[in-house]
């Protein structure tokens, strides 16, 4: 299990505004990522709450060529809606469409889909990841290389990436407290409305 530490902002620049301001560092590659996300009808755990918000979700990736599943459990800071970490429980599968076919088989039911195209770079700190999500916009995430034990270590790492994030000259919006598939999840709701 990893501690999943990151801070997810919307870039309210240009894709090709963003992606120069970010050339100065480690360009890893493009990756085009879907990520599609299962609930439980029995259970409630997978399920969003009142708020389209994930408390623990169940997804299976595919990356390029590979599979990824992976089960996540966010935690919060006590009493707030603000975002702290996730414990990342996650596994390459050999087959994509087996993988699928098997979590169908299981009873899970399909909640939300999120294709989008990564651009992945790194310094000795931090991924940092320029997405530009099908349907929803452009984004970017920063994430820690770093394994931090405490709360407390956790807010200092998560502030030391706002600051990052701020020195890097691209204009961007409020942090985001969920991730891309509850955003994509309120937008569907605001649909149906």
């Amino acid at each position: 299990m990893a501690k999943e530490i990151e801070v997810l902002v919307p870039v309210l620049d240009s894709k090709k505004s963003a992606l120069q301001a970010l050339k100065k560092f480690f360009f890893v590659g493009v990756e085009k990522v879907v990520d599609t996300y299962f609930y439980d009808p029995v259970r409630n755990n997978l399920k969003p709450d009142h708020l389209n918000r994930l408390n623990e979700c169940f997804r299976a990736r595919r990356k390029g060529d590979k599979a990824l599943i992976t089960y996540k459990v966010d935690h919060f800071v006590a009493n707030t809606d603000t975002w702290l970490y996730s414990d990342e429980y996650e596994y390459e599968a050999s087959d994509y469409k087996m993988a699928l076919e098997t979590i169908k088989h299981l009873g899970l039911k399909q909640l939300i889909v999120v294709d989008s195209e990564k651009h992945v770079f790194k310094t000795d700190k931090y991924e940092i990841v320029f997405e530009d999500v099908k349907d929803l916009g452009l984004f970017l995430e920063v994430q820690s290389n770093y394994i931090a034990g405490s709360d407390s270590a956790i807010f200092g790492i998560k502030e030391e990436i706002r600051s990052f994030i701020k020195g890097l000259g691209i204009n961007t919006g409020k942090e985001l407290n969920m991730g891309k598939a509850e955003l994509m999840i309120n937008m569907r709701e605001a649909g149906k409305k």
